[in-house]
């Protein structure tokens, strides 16, 4: 086959992989599971074994096309994640994503050593699998109608933010000693704490300064603002790395110190890197299903299904218990918490770490690795939006916001697009808009009727079930709460 060719049918296999996951991805949250599954079994029924007969065993490019997939994963994360939202949830936050992540890997290893796996797997399976996923819950909690109650859904974003660079740090420092290393018991605690503060400082100082140059910035193109915040995400990752901090930690901080200050185009760049995020996860979900060979999956069920087990039922929950003791939580927000701790994509790409060092039973690691994610996926996913009706921490679902209205500008305005529904008991039902104390500087933009779009006008009168936005300030969102009820979403001007 000449090379153009080759080219094209390499291309076309990506493209066919991505068509096909991208087409069946509201599949899994019907059925209440994560959408990584559905695209992990698209890369295996590719593979060399599956229907596609995709031969591919390069841990490598797996690796680092990993680790970009994830800069970017969290990147996004931190775009979306308030500062006031991270301040809050900090603290308990940080504890879970250290302390919950060394208690999982110790848990799990115990139980590795006691079903009869050697020391050095075991330590290796419990330090790989110790980091959570909390876009595994949320993307199965938007698929289902649930919202978390805020206080809970803020500490499993920020979790998730910081307990990757945990992970990836204990799997570093496990593979060393496993190889024998002679880092001593100081040198480890060392090691942790300069990696969390050069790449803690990093994320800040670049994301610092993105905050700061990006409102100056006169570019020719709108489109050209996302290249900017894909290069501060990926030059925070680097910079970081390079001078010995944790990258994915300064990814992380980055974007949540550049979305804290006035973003040129703010929405526009959010929806850039959430469709980016989204492509990396396809694209890192296939891929490392490529690389799992099923036959080899039938040897790790037994010791599989007991790890998933003890990692759902045991670590988590214990993690989460003894992370969470210096605080005054409900037992029903420290059970939810302990219940979703799903495993998503990043312990899938940390066992492929061990496999490039050349440590042994690394292929071993790896699908029992991929099993133990693979289940505990199904299993806790499945009944995260059960879990959270029975324990009282599920809002009710609203209804969506009918369409989409932003303001396309280079500078910020002082307010936001709010989309409220009307409800039977609303004050707002039956009245018209000329009636209702909305205040001065709060515009109605729009008026959704059924399939009937309604330019407002001071007549207009409102009706049950009507979906109306307004533009609002901060300061005048109180008033519009108690005219039209809870807020169904704000989209950013």
């Amino acid at each position: 086959m000449t090379e153009p060719a080759a080219t094209a049918a390499i291309l076309a296999a990506i493209g066919l992989l991505l068509l096909l996951s991208a087409l069946a991805s509201p599949l899994p949250g019907r059925l209440g599971v994560p959408a990584l599954v559905l695209f992990l079994l698209v890369g295996i029924l590719a593979g060399e074994e599956g229907l596609g007969g995709i031969p591919f065993d390069d841990y490598g490019l797996a690796f680092r096309l990993g680790c970009i997939a994830l800069v970017l994963i969290l990147f996004d994360g931190g775009l979306n994640t308030s500062l006031a939202a991270f301040r809050a949830a900090a603290l308990r936050a940080t504890l879970l994503a250290t302390l919950g992540v060394v208690t999982t890997a110790l848990v799990v290893a115990a139980l590795g050593v006691a079903l009869g796996l050697s020391l050095p797997l075991a330590l290796l399976v419990g330090a790989v699998v110790s980091s959570t996923d909390a876009a595994a819950v949320f993307s199965v909690l938007r698929s289902s109608g649930v919202r978390l109650q805020a206080e809970t859904a803020t500490t499993l974003e920020v979790e998730s933010g910081l307990n990757d660079p945990m992970a990836m740090l204990l799997t570093v420092l496990t593979t060393e000693f496993v190889l024998g290393g002679e880092r001593t018991s100081t040198q480890a605690t060392l090691y942790f704490a300069q990696q969390f503060a050069v790449g803690g400082a990093s994320g800040a100082a670049i994301g610092w300064l993105a905050r700061s140059l990006l409102p100056a910035l006169r570019l020719p193109a709108a489109g050209l603002y996302p290249v900017i915040t894909v290069a501060i995400a990926f030059l925070a990752f680097g910079v970081a790395t390079l001078l010995d901090g944790s990258g994915f930690l300064a990814a992380y901080l980055a974007g949540l110190l550049t979305a804290s200050g006035a973003l040129p185009y703010r929405h526009g760049v959010r929806r850039v890197h959430d469709s980016l995020a989204w492509l990396a996860q396809i694209l890192m979900f296939v891929l490392l299903g490529l690389l799992v060979f099923p036959s080899r999956l039938v040897p790790a069920l037994g010791i599989g299904l007991a790890l998933a087990a003890v990692l759902a039922l045991v670590a988590r929950p214990l993690a989460v218990l003894l992370s969470l003791a210096p605080f005054r939580i409900p037992w029903r927000e420290r059970a939810f918490i302990g219940w979703v701790g799903l495993r998503g994509a990043v312990p899938i790409v940390l066992a492929t770490y061990p496999v490039l060092r050349g440590v042994h039973d690394g292929d071993r690691l790896f699908h029992l690795v991929f099993f133990v994610v693979l289940v505990n996926s199904l299993v806790p996913g499945a009944t995260v939006a059960w879990m959270a009706r029975k324990l009282g921490l599920a809002r009710g679902a609203e209804p969506t916001p009918a369409a989409s209205v932003e303001v396309v500008s280079l500078r910020e305005f002082p307010g936001e697009f709010v989309w409220y529904f009307v409800a039977a008991t609303s004050p707002a039902a039956g009245a018209a808009l000329q009636a209702l104390p909305i205040p001065e500087g709060s515009v109605a933009a729009l008026v959704v009727r059924g399939a009937e779009v309604i330019a407002p006008r001071g007549g207009t009168v409102l009706q049950a079930a009507d979906q109306i936005c307004l533009f609002a300030t901060a300061a005048q969102r109180g008033v519009l709460d108690r005219v039209f009820g809870a807020r169904e979403e704000r989209l950013p001007a």
